[in-house]
């Protein structure tokens, strides 16, 4: 049920291994694997404000404040680098540019009407948008030791391993969390609006029953793939540690830091994949008269940060939309009902969460919608590299 592979010399074995990472093994640890490392940076300086005098609803604000500002922003920008901002996509996909309109339509509508529903739409969409970014990474390897290695092709029964593995890993923890309870993002109650057929202890059993056996049968897979010598090792090392984050995260009390973790890794590897596909694309010339404002700040440095100051001056519109909406907020009343006021939450402070959350997510999700809409369509282009090997 694995890839029948033959087992080869161990020299030609190196060979072929050296050969699979998306572009050279040091590229590929740095910002696809080994950025892990910044997933517990978000949630360790959050308990270092919180447990040093700030109140803890500040303290989460300015870690999410400065993740989106430093790499979730430009994340999400750096989308319209290669749709809105590219004629040949524009002409090419016109339905997919004009229906987009409709997501701040429904962003703002659910922020005023109902902001915990939004929330758990957003969690939701989030956990399926990076999952899918680890099954798009997993096929470009795929793509890569397929056209450039071994000419072979991966078993139906392989791929629906490493997809049930990947899919499942982020859902055993969540759904105990539901089941108790406990679902909370930042000052808003998620099991409000989540099915009470849902917050059952069988929903977490059937789904860590199904990740276990995913899980298994991953390793059953990748001790066959080792010994027949035909383990993707670049491919195997970045599921390992997707998987294993992904599963562990929910585990943290405060889940609004905890996901900006994995956000930052998800972001820094989005980025990384982006802006080497454009800069293979000026390379190779197809930039020329269909971006050219893509094209100046692609060619501006030899590096990348020429596309990560475009991306990042494209906040400025995330900026404009959160300060009109604050304005807004402050001459309309929510329901009480909607507003957390506990023994040590004042109403008039809860009042004031509320307006700066409302504000907030209408202006980082119009866009980040945006892009999670575009991306359901780009991650199907596992061709996209081709042209740098």
């Amino acid at each position: 049920m694995s890839v029948s592979v033959a087992p080869m010399p161990v020299q030609e074995s190196v060979n072929q291994q050296t050969g699979l990472w998306l572009r050279d093994k040091r590229w590929d640890l740095m910002f696809i694997t080994a950025s892990v490392i910044f997933v517990p940076l978000p949630y360790l300086f959050y308990l270092f404000m919180s447990n040093n005098g700030m109140d803890g609803d500040v303290a989460r604000n300015l870690v999410n404040g400065f993740v989106a500002i430093a790499i979730g922003g430009p994340h999400m920008m750096s989308t319209f680098l290669r749709t809105g901002l590219d004629n040949n996509f524009r002409q090419r996909y016109p339905m997919l540019i004009r229906s987009s309109i409709i997501v701040p339509i429904v962003v703002v509508s659910l922020a005023f009407l109902n902001l915990t529903l939004m929330l758990t739409v957003f969690f939701f969409w989030a956990s399926i948008h990076v999952l899918h970014q680890v099954t798009y990474i997993v096929e470009l390897y795929n793509h890569k030791e397929h056209h450039t290695i071994r000419k072979t092709t991966l078993s139906l029964y392989s791929r629906a391993v490493d997809y049930a593995v990947i899919l499942t890993c982020l859902f055993p923890i969540a759904a105990l969390k539901i089941s108790q309870g406990t679902f909370d993002i930042g000052t808003n109650d998620l099991t409000a609006v989540i099915p009470d057929f849902f917050q059952a202890t069988w929903f977490f059993v059937l789904m860590s029953s199904i990740f276990t056996v995913a899980l298994v049968a991953y390793l059953i897979k990748s001790v066959q793939e080792y010994r027949s010598g035909s383990l993707n090792i670049p491919k195997t090392i970045f599921i390992a540690f997707s998987v294993a984050v992904a599963f562990t995260m929910p585990m943290l009390e405060n889940l609004d830091t905890a996901f900006q973790g994995l956000n930052t890794w998800h972001s820094f590897q989005y980025l990384a994949i982006t802006f080497y596909i454009i800069k293979i694309k000026e390379e190779h010339g197809k930039l020329d008269g269909t971006a050219p404002l893509v094209k100046r700040f692609a060619k501006a440095t030899k590096d990348s940060r020429g596309l990560y100051l475009l991306s990042a001056t494209m906040l400025i519109g995330s900026g404009v939309i959160f300060a009109v909406v604050f304005a807004l907020a402050h001459i309309i009343t929510p329901n009480p009902a909607v507003l957390m006021v506990t023994d040590t939450i004042t109403y008039d402070q809860a009042l004031g969460y509320w307006r700066f959350d409302v504000a907030y997510y209408t202006a980082i999700l119009s866009f980040l919608w945006i892009h999670y809409y575009h991306d359901h369509f780009l991650f199907t282009n596992f061709e996209v590299l081709e042209d740098s090997y």
